[in-house]
């Protein structure tokens, strides 16, 4: 039994590594992409970063779904989520003093990640979550990433109209050239180092679930736990690694819109794609107490930047003592 313990603890530790290696490549290519585009920084933080960086999330939730594990999928999306605000900004807050971000950020991609914790409780109260919110939850984030499209053609369209008029023809058919030659110029490698990412993903994150539902059972910890604090701290390295980095870089909207965007797309189509092809059940302290909690982060977070457009070291020590609060109250109390 030692043995099998140990093997598994392995297993575990090995398949975070193979998760967030393969994250960081696919993250690589998909931000080197979105570059190319042309895609401002806060909507390539809410789309391409955010859902390179929440694969881990999504294919540990798909698969847990998929083998009869879905309370570890559940617990894994809302886990993250608490753990990307109260954990990741906390702590990035904290070591770099001052993550800055932009009102329009804030109104849009805020509102919609807290109206997306919201939609997602409501749907707990009815109980099951099965296609019925599936089908909501991959509507709203498809009108979500259509508005962040069009979002980025009125951002586009005012830079051209600052310019002269014969100055912005001639901007716009280089820029038009520029962006068609760096297109032309993606090489085999990058799309091959793409699939090798997703291949990495799918198969870390099946090892992942495997052996944190087998150490569950071993040492007696309930799947919905292992799912809210083992696995889905483990698999929010990746948003750990760009959040922090980029503060660290000055790249502040990419970083605050990163966890933003990760948590949207946690819960709207981590939850919403294997909602689709099963119905997933709802814990009932899960209802009661995570859920009321993640909202309570997202709501804190959104007033914590409001106040200056930013999140100060104070704000990530009060956002690190709520995450301590929570965790200590669901393992120790409520259990």
């Amino acid at each position: 039994m030692e043995i099998f313990l140990f093997a598994l603890i392995g297993i575990l530790i090995i398949s975070l590594i193979i998760v967030i290696k393969s994250a960081d490549i696919f993250v690589d290519n998909l931000v080197e992409i979105g570059a190319l585009l042309g895609i401002s920084q806060i909507i390539l933080g809410v789309t391409a970063s955010a859902i390179g960086t929440s694969l881990p999330e999504f294919g540990s939730a798909m698969i847990a779904t998929l083998t009869g594990s879905s309370d570890i999928g559940v617990g894994v999306v809302i886990g993250s989520n608490i753990w990307n605000i109260a954990g990741i900004l906390g702590i990035t807050a904290t070591f770099t003093g001052l993550i800055k971000t932009s009102p329009k950020g804030l109104s849009r991609d805020g509102m919609v990640t807290l109206a997306t914790a919201v939609i997602l409780m409501i749907f707990m109260f009815f109980g099951n979550i099965g296609k019925i919110a599936a089908i909501v939850f991959i509507i709203i984030y498809a009108i979500y990433l259509r508005n962040l499209i069009k979002s980025q053609r009125e951002e586009d369209a005012e830079n051209l109209a600052n310019e002269a008029k014969d100055a912005k023809r001639n901007s716009k058919t280089v820029e038009s050239e520029s962006k068609l030659k760096k297109l032309r110029s993606i090489s085999p490698k990058t799309i091959i180092w793409t699939l090798i990412g997703l291949s990495g993903l799918i198969v870390g994150c099946r090892l992942l679930v495997y052996s944190g539902v087998e150490l569950g059972k071993i040492l007696g910890i309930p799947e919905m736990i292992m799912g809210l604090f083992t696995l889905a701290i483990g698999t929010s390295i990746p948003e750990l690694v760009v959040t922090f980095s980029s503060a660290m870089k000055g790249l502040h909207d990419l970083s605050i819109g990163n966890i933003l965007g990760s948590n949207t797309f946690n819960i709207m189509i981590g939850i919403g794609i294997p909602a689709f092809i099963m119905d997933i059940p709802v814990e009932p302290l899960s209802l009661a107490f995570d859920a009321p909690a993640m909202i309570f982060v997202t709501i804190l977070v959104l007033l914590l930047i409001k106040r200056g457009m930013k999140l100060t070291r104070v704000d990530g020590i009060i956002l690190m003592a709520t995450y301590v609060a929570y965790a200590v109250i669901r393992l120790f109390v409520l259990g």
